[in-house]
Formats: structure tokens, C-alpha cells, sequence
């Protein structure tokens, strides 16, 4: 299974982010499974964003739901990530990963991509 991370490097201030895993070895449309959007802020431990599961149906951290949303094209076995109203402190590594499990424990999670770098900035 391989998943990877694609998307602009830089966003300015108060435009949406997008970003797109593309996935290789397994189908995203299994029900045993949760593609996450994870990033770690510099600093701190690891910020979980969001979920969109094998049914399609999604869920997002309380902190971020306002500004994001997720959304997948099963033709291409690929899911995206829109984070919208972005601020500097939204600058980060962000990964898309798999998992059976969710959340900010890195157990809950079998794959991860190689993570993209996200600069907000003008």
C-alpha cells in the first residue's frame, strides 16, 4: 500500500488549501478502513484533521470543522483535503494516511505518505 501526498507548497493568507493522496495497493472505498488527513504543527504532537471512511462518510476534528472538508474521487482511488480561511499557523507538514482506527495515537495508523510541506504565507 502506498499513499502520496500532492498540492500546492504555498497558499496565502485566507485562500483554501487543497490537497490531494493518491492511493496505490488498496481501495479506498473499503469499509474496514479511515483515510486521514494528520499534521504535525511545529512543536507539537500530531494534529488529526479529519476522516473520510470506506462508505464515503466523513468526520472532522471539532477545532477545524468549521473550515474543512473532504472529499474523494474513487475512479482515480484518490481523496482530498480543502482546509479553507488558511493563517500562518495553518503552515505544516501535512500527511495522508490509513488507518483502522483515527485520531492523534500514531498506532491507529498501518500507512502513511511521505507528508507534504504546507507554507502559508503572502
Amino acid at each position: 500500500v502506498q499513499l502520496q501526498e500532492s498540492g500546492p507548497g504555498l497558499v496565502k493568507p485566507s485562500q483554501t488549501l487543497s490537497l490531494t493522496c493518491t492511493v496505490s495497493g488498496a481501495s479506498i472505498t473499503s469499509n474496514y478502513y479511515y483515510w486521514s488527513w494528520i499534521r504535525p504543527p511545529p512543536g507539537k504532537g500530531l494534529e488529526w484533521i479529519g476522516y473520510i471512511a470506506g462508505s464515503s462518510s466523513t468526520y472532522y476534528s471539532p477545532s477545524l470543522k468549521s473550515r474543512t472538508s473532504m472529499s474523494r474521487d474513487t475512479s482515480k482511488n484518490q481523496f482530498t483535503l480543502q482546509l479553507s480561511s488558511v493563517t500562518p499557523e495553518d503552515t505544516a507538514v501535512y500527511y495522508c494516511s490509513r488507518g483502522a482506527g483515527w485520531g492523534t495515537d500514531k498506532n491507529a495508523y498501518d500507512y502513511w505518505g511521505q507528508g507534504t510541506q504546507v507554507t502559508v504565507s503572502s
